[in-house]
This record gives C-alpha cells, structure tokens and sequence, in this order.
C-alpha cells in the first residue's frame, strides 16, 4: 500500500466520492469487477482494488 492508501475502495466510499447512491456504487463495482474476471484476476464482491478505480475514473484518487 503505497502513501498510506487503502488496497481496496467499498461500494460506500465509491458512492461518496462519485456522488451517486450506494446501490448504484454497487452496480460500478460490480462491472469493473467483471471486467478485472474477464482479465483473469480474482475479485472481492462489493470492493474494487483502489489502482484500478482510480484508472476507470480519471482525475480521480482515492484519498481515504
């Protein structure tokens, strides 16, 4: 974990930082988690790794 971030962004602190509702959230990480399977890598139902949401969501760094 590097500067102190957290490895992963949950479905609440996505939903606060987009600005949308939390079951929308859940429908974001949920397609970027379909997206990383499709790649081969495993996932964690309701988290996305905070590099890879930072990457789908330019200009955006997950601070918390």
């Amino acid at each position: 974990m590097e500067n102190g971030k957290k490895m992963y962004v949950t479905a609440e602190e996505a939903a606060e930082m987009l600005g949308v509702s939390t079951g929308y959230a859940y429908k974001i990480i949920r397609g970027l988690n379909e997206e990383l399977k499709a790649k081969g890598y495993r996932t964690i139902c309701g988290k996305v790794p905070t590099k890879y949401f930072e990457e789908k969501f330019y200009g955006l760094t997950a601070a918390m």
